[in-house]
């Protein structure tokens, strides 16, 4: 019997482009007091990286593919392949690494080898969504002599940086006043609901990272509709590309998703500024777009109104006598929404192991 251990020490979150480093010890469980006809040997082992992606039938329409190769490899071939016994295709793979040959350890002894590989910078990030999912995992397998090969799967997420050519970031050496919406490049929004402007919102920036708060202000005395209430959520709009899409009369479901990440409600009236802000998880998915699906975050904004400008709520200023003032029991309103894209970027990707702990480490006995 012989026990290995692939462990990833920096965690198991990294960046596209970054380096991948997993020490690998094998180990001969038994005591050393054990006879010397008690050691143990493996031919070989060999370690590669993957991602297998795996789509939702009824969402995504894929072509046929190329072979007629089943889903899922069986368990009985003896070539090494990483995603033997995976369901989904194997996208993206790096080339093999062998880590020794004809190995034999003595009771009680231990050796350890060092794998390193660069995560390839042109495959999509680690995503679970609702149409389709991106899997990575590093995956050792090991062989004894005339017997079959045993994998090792260790999981990884990974981290994809893109669209960097269209972010304008803030010049780094400017100092922020007492309140960053004051910047001259503080991006100012008129929303209106089709009658006249209900207010001004105004947001500091449009980019931010994983774990980041997005931070906003609104601006509702300027109006000639009251603005009676809002709410403003973070959310991810999962499509499926139009080629790909699954036809709602074959028996699909909708090509579009969303998933809502935090959400702010709060009664506006009698209100001339107010402000959110909103956390984004350090466990989700950064915006990235591939031929088949894309994701994309905004903030979804939904105004309730007065239908009636001018509306007055407010007491009487002046009366002879104390009185008690109660407001209108029926206030007729109209409910608008408005969506502003934002851009998601990828943060270290130690913080976001520590925010999402995985498993850094994977043992397998042969």
């Amino acid at each position: 019997m012989i026990e290995v251990v692939a462990e990833l020490s920096r965690g198991p979150v990294f960046l596209a482009g970054e380096a991948l480093e997993c020490v690998v010890t094998v180990t001969n469980p038994l005591p050393p007091t054990a006879t010397s006809a008690s050691s143990e040997a493996l031919a070989w082992a060999s370690a590669q990286i993957h991602c297998q992606f795996h789509a939702s039938e009824s969402r995504v329409a894929l072509p046929p593919p190329d072979s007629s190769q089943p889903d899922v490899q069986p368990d009985s071939q003896t070539v090494f392949l990483p995603h033997r016994g995976e369901r989904g295709q194997c996208i993206l793979s790096t080339p093999p690494k062998i880590l020794f040959c004809d190995l034999r350890l003595d009771p009680g002894e231990s050796k350890s080898y060092s794998y390193s590989e660069v995560l390839p910078i042109e495959g999509p990030p680690s995503f679970r969504g609702q149409s389709v999912k991106y899997v990575y995992k590093l995956t050792i397998g090991c062989q004894r002599v005339n017997s079959p090969i045993t994998l090792l799967r260790v999981p990884l997420r990974v981290l994809v940086l893109t669209g960097l050519q269209d972010v304008r970031f803030p010049h780094d050496e400017a100092v922020a006043p007492s309140s960053p919406f004051l910047e001259e490049d503080e991006d100012l929004y008129n929303i209106s609901d089709g009658r006249g402007k209900v207010g001004t919102f105004g947001i500091f920036k449009s980019v931010y990272r994983l774990g980041e708060d997005v931070v906003g202000t609104l601006n509702l005395g300027e109006g000639t509709v009251a603005c009676l209430q809002f709410s403003v959520s973070l959310q991810t709009e999962e499509r499926v590309q139009p080629e790909y899409q699954r036809r709602r009369g074959a028996g699909g479901v909708p090509s579009v998703s969303h998933v809502t990440h935090a959400r702010h409600q709060e009664s506006c009236l009698h209100t001339t500024r107010t402000s959110f802000s909103l956390p984004i998880p350090l466990s989700s998915t950064p915006g990235f777009c591939t031929a088949i699906v894309s994701l994309k975050w905004r903030l979804h904004f939904e105004f309730v109104t007065s239908r009636e400008p001018g509306l007055v709520l407010l007491p009487p200023v002046e009366q002879p006598e104390p009185t008690t003032w109660t407001g209108p029991e029926q206030v007729p309103v109209d409910t608008f929404s408005w969506d502003l894209p934002i851009k998601v970027l990828p943060t270290s990707p130690t913080l976001a192991s520590y925010a999402a702990p995985g498993p850094s480490t994977s043992t397998i006995t042969i």
